[in-house]
C-alpha cells in the first residue's frame, strides 16, 4: 500500500482524531501491509513516525486501539456507498454502484488484505468487532435486495461466503499478475452474477 493511499484512508476519519493520531494510523497501515497485524509492534510504529514508543502510546493506549481505528478508516471508506444505496432501497443501479465500490476497495487494498487476510490478530479482532459485523450484514442485505437483522444466521452466512469471494479472489495468487483494471473488471462481472444483478447501463 503506498502512504498517499494510506493518508487518503486516515484523512476520512480526520474529524475523530488529532494530527499525531493520524500519523500513528498512516505509519499502522503501512506496516500492516507489510507485515500483518501480529507481525507490526508499537515500537516499529513509533521508528515509522519517528518518535518514542512512549509517544505513540501517549496517543493510542493500546495496540488494539490502534487496530480499532485503522478498522474504523477502512469502514468509513464503505458507509458513505452504502448509506447512500440503502437510502435508495432496492434499486438496481444503487445496488450495483455499492457493488463497484465493494470490488474497487478490494482491489485498490489487494496487499494489505493479501496479508491480513489469515493474520490471527485480525481475525480475532473482527469476531469481536460489531460494527464490522453490523456493517457486513447491512452491506449484504442491499446487495442481495433482501432485508433480515443480526439473528437470521443463514443471511449472515451468506454475507460471510460473499464478501470473502471478492475479497479472496481480489489476493488469490492465481491474479497476482493481473492489473487492478484487469482484476477490477473480472471480479464485477462473477460478482454481479453472484448477487444476481443486471448490467446497468
Amino acid at each position: 500500500m503506498s502512504s498517499c493511499e494510506a493518508v487518503g484512508t486516515a484523512v476520512t476519519v480526520a474529524a475523530k482524531y488529532t494530527a499525531a493520531q493520524r500519523r500513528v494510523i498512516v505509519a499502522a497501515f503501512e506496516l500492516f501491509a507489510r507485515h500483518g497485524v501480529s507481525g507490526t509492534s508499537l515500537q516499529m510504529i513509533a521508528d515509522v513516525i519517528g518518535v518514542t514508543k512512549a509517544a505513540v502510546y501517549h496517543q493510542f493506549k493500546t495496540k488494539d486501539d490502534i487496530v480499532h481505528a485503522v478498522a474504523d478508516a477502512e469502514m468509513a471508506r464503505l458507509e458513505a456507498s452504502l448509506a447512500e444505496a440503502e437510502a435508495q432501497d432496492s434499486d438496481p443501479a444503487a445496488r450495483d454502484a455499492l457493488l463497484g465500490r465493494v470490488v474497487d476497495i478490494a482491489v485498490q487494498r489487494r496487499r494489505l488484505y493479501g496479508v491480513m487476510q489469515n493474520d490471527p490478530y485480525m481475525a480475532r479482532f473482527l469476531a469481536e468487532h460489531t460494527s464490522f459485523q453490523d456493517l457486513m450484514e447491512r452491506l449484504f442485505a442491499v446487495l442481495s435486495g433482501e432485508r433480515g437483522d443480526g439473528r437470521d444466521t443463514d443471511m449472515r452466512v451468506r454475507a460471510a461466503m460473499l464478501y470473502s469471494a471478492i475479497g479472496g479472489a481480489a489476493v488469490h495468487p492465481m491474479v497476482v499478475d493481473l492489473d487492478d483494471a484487469a482484476l477490477r473488471e473480472h471480479l464485477i462481472r462473477f460478482a454481479r452474477g453472484l448477487f444476481q444483478l443486471p448490467v446497468v447501463r
